[in-house]
């Protein structure tokens, strides 16, 4: 019995822009849940390395299929039999692209419980809002970042806490290595005063009480509609909410993506390049969709500064790698990729905020292969849309929805705008959350009638390809006239030097808005008047800054999107002190 039946799309002007190798519609699938998805992947490629951890220096460790598969198993039964959890427990999780993240991550969905993405670098404020909004019960947490945990473990209801280490798996000789430079050189191990148990304790726990038909009982009644984990916003426009995300949901999306990349994937030869953090949905839904596809994994801990990469790219044949706009752009900034870019890389992913023609224009020199630009949301599993391989590609373009995706462009009061002309964006489709946890009143607001409401603004062209125009919160009013934001940096980034730039607006008297740009120069030479006149032989006089500021570094997410918000505060913050 399929899972997910096939449904017939209505006639769009992007049925007809898909590769012919790329069926518009999702087909049939019997994957009831993600812990089926790895199950399948590993007796398929038991002996293949699924996962290699690749630290800056090189240093590197590697995990097979068969192993992940053993050790979550190993990891559920802890949960379940040692700890005492019952199915849809959350669990939370706060480490760094490591070896041990997919055996916890697949671990606690095997155990019926829901997963709780955390970012390590969240303060102990940020922290305490999501242990306590989701209720986890356990946390599983880098040894680096436990100093903060006896401010906020008294405010949640955490019982257990599991440490992990950096260099879990790693040989003893390299992990010594590296735990004696984490001591001593780094100094970045600080001492843990909460009770808890280490990774290599709660498997070895597991292990001795893990049972084949104790595995199959912990998923008894876990199926398509079961919540699979709460992922949470960013925060970038108010308080983090946790969507919540199916099972059904992150399957679903995870066969969307395979299925619209068509011949271009070949099982078990794959070599995927991690530099964002597993635990935003971008890259944990694709690090779901490369397991099931046999790929290697390559996990870099932390990709800033982009040295980091360094090692991955010279010893690894890289053949697919995710990103966002600042990340190639600061690839594209190293002597070393440019002097000697990857020779095995078919394309790149990009998404989490707009890619600068420029820098899509770049890599594609450099390289030799495209970016390929899409769209999502983390309340959409998350791939909504993207150009697709094979087909044709339209620069600055999000592409074409994936199969079995409706996406319409409305205006204020719901109605399907006109070709060529801005509205925001509406989704459906199976990888639509179900909702944001323990708050109906963000629910009905972002779901209605089955469509998820994305706030941000885009317009269909002829062809049924999808741009984004900006953010709805973004967007700035100039006398009247309309400014996204993405319009004015895309302008300044073709400027030589530019390394960086964000776009806000900001209060004005007389236009009651104008735009301000900060930029991260590599130029000393640049001056703001440069920029500027640059801007009017490419732009409206309305969309011109009238003042540029000059930083060192621009504030970002995890991923490296750009924080507008926290450029505004700090532009009133300016403003109110003088």
């Amino acid at each position: 019995m399929p899972y997910l039946e096939r449904v017939e799309m209505p006639q769009r002007p992007w049925i007809s822009q898909y590769p012919a190798d790329v069926d518009p519609v999702l087909h049939e699938f019997t994957v009831p849940h993600v812990p089926a998805l790895a199950r399948q992947a590993a007796s398929t490629y038991a002996n293949t390395i699924a996962y290699t951890q690749v630290m800056a220096n090189g240093m590197n460790g590697s995990l097979k299929y068969r192993e992940v598969d053993v050790h979550s198993d190993n990891f559920a039964a802890y949960l379940r039999e040692t700890l005492g959890l019952q199915q849809g427990d959350r669990v939370a999780l706060q480490i760094p692209n490591s070896l041990a993240y997919p055996i916890v991550a697949f671990g606690v969905m095997k155990a019926g419980l829901v997963l709780v993405n955390t970012n390590p670098l969240y303060t102990p404020s940020e922290m305490t809002h999501q242990f306590k909004n989701s209720g986890a019960k356990v946390l599983v947490v880098s040894d680096m970042f436990a100093d903060r945990l006896p401010e906020v473990l008294p405010h949640t209801d955490i019982e257990t806490v599991v440490t992990v280490r950096i260099s879990e798996f790693f040989t003893p000789v390299v992990a010594g290595v590296i735990r004696l430079v984490q001591k001593v050189w780094s100094r970045t191990l600080p001492k843990i005063t909460v009770p808890h148990t280490s990774f290599q304790d709660a498997l070895k726990a597991g292990e001795k009480v893990c049972s084949k038909a104790q595995a199959e009982s912990y998923l008894e009644g876990v199926g398509p509609d079961t919540l699979a984990a709460l992922q949470y916003t960013g925060g970038t426009t108010g308080v983090s909410k946790g969507a919540m995300l199916s099972h059904g949901n992150l399957v679903a999306n995870t066969m969307q993506t395979l299925q619209m990349l068509g011949g271009h994937i070949v099982p078990g030869k794959e070599v995927a390049l991690t530099p964002l953090p597993l635990y935003h949905i971008f890259a944990f839904t694709v690090n779901v969709m490369w397991f099931h596809v046999g790929a290697r994994n390559i996990l870099i801990p932390t990709p800033r500064p982009p040295s980091n990469l360094k090692r991955a790219f010279e010893n690894y044949k890289i053949t697919w790698t995710v990103g966002v706009n600042t990340l190639f752009n600061a690839l594209l900034n190293e002597r070393w990729f440019t002097d000697s870019p990857p020779k095995h890389l078919k394309a790149s992913a990009a998404g989490g905020m707009s890619l600068h023609a420029s820098v899509a224009k770049r890599w594609s020199e450099v390289t030799g292969t495209p970016i390929v630009e899409g769209y999502g949301l983390t309340e959409s599993s998350p791939v909504l849309s993207f150009n697709p391989l094979g087909g044709m590609f339209k620069d600055s373009s999000i592409g074409i929805p994936v199969p079995s995706t409706e996406i319409v462009c409305v205006d204020e009061k719901g109605n399907e705008v006109p070709v060529g002309e801005p509205g925001e964006l509406i989704a459906k489709g199976p990888q639509i959350m179900q909702g944001y946890w323990q708050s109906d009143v963000e629910t009905k607001n972002a779901l209605r009638d089955g469509w998820l409401h994305t706030g941000d603004i885009a317009q269909m062209d002829s062809d049924g390809y999808f741009t984004i125009v900006d953010r709805k919160k973004d967007m700035v009013l100039v006398s009247g006239f309309n400014v996204y934001p993405n319009d004015v940096e895309d302008a300044i980034a073709s400027i030589p030097g530019i390394l960086e730039v964000g776009v806000i607006g900001i209060p004005d008297e007389k236009s009651g808005e104008a735009v301000r740009a900060y930029v991260v120069s590599s130029n000393p030479a640049l001056s703001a008047e440069a920029i500027v006149a640059h801007c009017r032989e490419s732009l409206a006089a309305y969309k011109v800054p009238s003042s540029v500021v000059f930083v060192d570094e621009l504030p970002k997410s995890p991923i490296g999107k750009i924080l507008r918000r926290e450029l505004r505060d700090q532009a009133m913050a300016s403003k109110k002190g003088s």
